[in-house]
């Protein structure tokens, strides 16, 4: 039986659909038809909710509905690409469209949006693997296995958006938003005990999965200035990005919103409340009906043009408090609290004040980032005592254009913990991060999740630039006892043509102090040298637009004897002279290959 996110989801795309044929004016739905005569450009869609014209005489002639003016047939040339008033379809969102929101659905000044994305993205990866003692690859290593693994991830994504405004420049009055996600996933590996923790479930998983990532109202509140300063409202499943390049918090949840500007745009703000859901552990999508013991509070500030022309300056101020509680993920693997030490569950209180910039600065391009954590952990899983919380953060971008080519430079810093045993957490973790960083779209490190082989944690969760040491990056909690990270970077944006963009990125990272490490794997020495991070990646927008997108990217990462002392073991064989004491090593050259296609209507 479906579940019940899948069975609203399935009554969204339902009720879309019929609302998508009243707007068309389908046959047999029975709304009036186009009226007669000279039309307007595009695909203008029934006229609802006007009057019929009762009166008219030679002088005059009502017209009820000011958008579907008629306009004279061109015929210059009789070449109707160079017309002024092209006709449309309701397949054509490029033209005049009313399912696009270019003609209202309802009197004057409600409109309707309608979306649907094809997302598809295919990932060939190496990433370490544990062995399991009923592993189905022959001569396995006691800890390490086969690291190959081949995803699918497939999102069907629809998005449905009614609203009521007037013009591009005054905020919208009201608006419903509701997007449906239908995820189809598919995971092979060649080890046991990966896709499940029951090895029974074998090396291959295939699951499904709808949700909402959109599912929200918005209610314009006041007018602040008469050039269209304003507040507004919105309540429900909606995205929120807490800086620009998503370092801190990058979600679609469960949340309260107020929003608005100042100073003719020139200042705008947020202050922000969620109460999160748990995700799916196979899709990442919202669980709709099932919130967990988490609460973020976000407000900050943006000042356009501070000091220079095209640079914005952010404050932040974000707020985590998460109580944890005992939770397994749908493949059966205990994510809170997390299995390391003596598993109990604890809570945290967090505050991250941040600063953050972005723009330019005449010619050079400018982002940055910076914040301090300051809160309280009642118990860390790998310290096992409480901690004071005292963690940082640095970013930094610079980047030039020559016309078609955009150099790069690179650096990053998050903090990490010298001494995990006395009462300090020093590292810094993110309440839910999604960087847009340093080539973070086609970085092996950046995109792939690589597990702590031996241990319950991960070294770091998919698309994150941190080494947490979580349990899941989904599903688990915070943990501020970690190594922290550095990393120099180069790179380049390289529009080969038009429609093609290369991107290359090569990356430097170190760990900012191992003690963490060396306290969960129980190992004297870990090095410093995390590894290299190379990557190359290809945008290809066949048309010139964004509607169809290919991507091709691939990415190596060569680890550094920090990582090496990492994804070793010590085993021991009978040799010619007796008990001999060998080393058993994962593969520390890893790759990633993924193609990615989307299509947008």
């Amino acid at each position: 039986m479906p579940g019940p996110g899948r069975f609203l989801a399935l009554q969204m795309l339902k009720r879309t659909i019929v609302l998508l044929a009243m707007v068309l004016a389908l046959p047999g739905v029975g709304f009036a038809e186009e009226p007669s005569g000279d039309q307007p450009p595009g695909f203008v869609g029934p006229s609802l909710g006007h009057p019929k014209p009762t009166d008219t005489s030679p002088d005059f002639v009502p017209i009820p509905d000011r958008w579907r003016i008629g306009m004279p047939v061109w015929n210059r040339f009789d070449r109707s690409i160079e017309s002024g008033y092209v006709p449309g379809h309701w397949w054509d969102p490029y033209n005049q469209n009313v399912v696009k929101g270019d003609y209202p659905i309802y009197g004057q000044n409600v409109f309707m949006n309608l979306s649907a994305i094809l997302d598809t993205i295919f990932d060939a990866r190496r990433v370490p693997t544990p062995a399991n003692p009923s592993s189905p690859s022959p001569g396995s290593a006691d800890v390490f296995g086969n690291p190959s693994q081949y995803a699918l991830q497939n999102n069907f994504i629809l998005s449905l958006s009614v609203f009521e405004g007037d013009t591009a420049f005054k905020p919208r009055d009201w608006e419903f938003r509701v997007t449906g996600v239908f995820n189809l996933n598919f995971l092979k590996t060649f080890e046991n005990g990966v896709v499940n923790a029951d090895v029974r479930e074998g090396t291959t998983r295939t699951k499904d999965y709808s949700s909402f990532q959109e599912l929200f109202f918005e209610y314009h509140l006041a007018d602040l200035s008469p050039n269209y300063d304003f507040l507004s409202f919105r309540a429900g499943i909606q995205p929120f990005v807490s800086d620009f390049r998503g370092f801190v918090f990058n979600d679609d949840n469960l949340g309260y919103r107020f929003f608005g500007n100042l100073g003719s745009n020139r200042y705008q703000y947020n202050a922000a409340y969620f109460h999160t859901l748990e995700k799916d552990t196979n899709s990442g999508l919202n669980e709709i009906f099932n919130t967990r013991r988490q609460h973020v509070g976000i407000v900050n500030y943006f000042n356009q043009d501070f000091i220079w022309p095209g640079y914005t300056i952010q404050l932040t101020a974000n707020y985590l408090h998460d109580s944890g509680g005992e939770h397994t993920d749908k493949n059966g693997f205990v994510v809170r609290p997390a299995l390391v030490g003596t598993p109990q569950t604890h809570t945290l209180d967090v505050a991250y004040l941040g600063w953050n910039g972005d723009g330019h600065i005449g010619p050079l391009n400018v982002n940055h980032s910076f914040y301090q954590v300051l809160g309280r952990d009642t118990r860390n899983p790998i310290a096992g005592k409480p901690q004071d919380l005292n963690a940082q953060m640095a970013a930094l971008e610079l980047s030039m254009d020559f016309d078609w080519f955009r150099p790069k430079a690179t650096f990053f810093w998050a903090s990490g913990d010298n001494n995990p045993l006395d009462g300090q957490g020093r590292g810094f973790d993110a309440i839910f991060d999604n960087p847009n960083f340093a080539g973070s779209d086609f970085s092996y490190f950046i995109r792939e999740g690589i597990p702590l082989v031996t241990t319950n944690l991960s070294l770091k969760g998919p698309n994150s630039l941190l080494p947490t040491l979580r349990s899941s990056k989904l599903e688990g909690q915070a943990n501020y006892v970690n190594p922290g990270l550095f990393l120099f970077g180069i790179g380049a944006d390289i529009d080969v043509t038009p429609k093609v963009r290369l991107s290359l990125e090569a990356n430097k990272l170190r760990f900012h102090h191992t003690e963490p490490l060396e306290l969960v794997l129980f190992q004297d020495h870990i090095r410093s040298e995390l590894g290299w991070d190379l990557s190359a990646g290809v945008r290809w927008r066949p048309f010139l637009i964004d509607n169809v997108i290919v991507a091709v990217g691939g990415a190596t990462f060569i680890g550094g004897e920090g990582f090496k002392d990492i994804f070793q073991t010590d085993k021991f064989v009978f040799g010619p002279l007796g008990l001999e004491k060998q080393h058993s090593t994962q593969n520390t050259i890893l790759y990633s290959g993924f193609l990615s296609l989307t299509f947008t209507y």
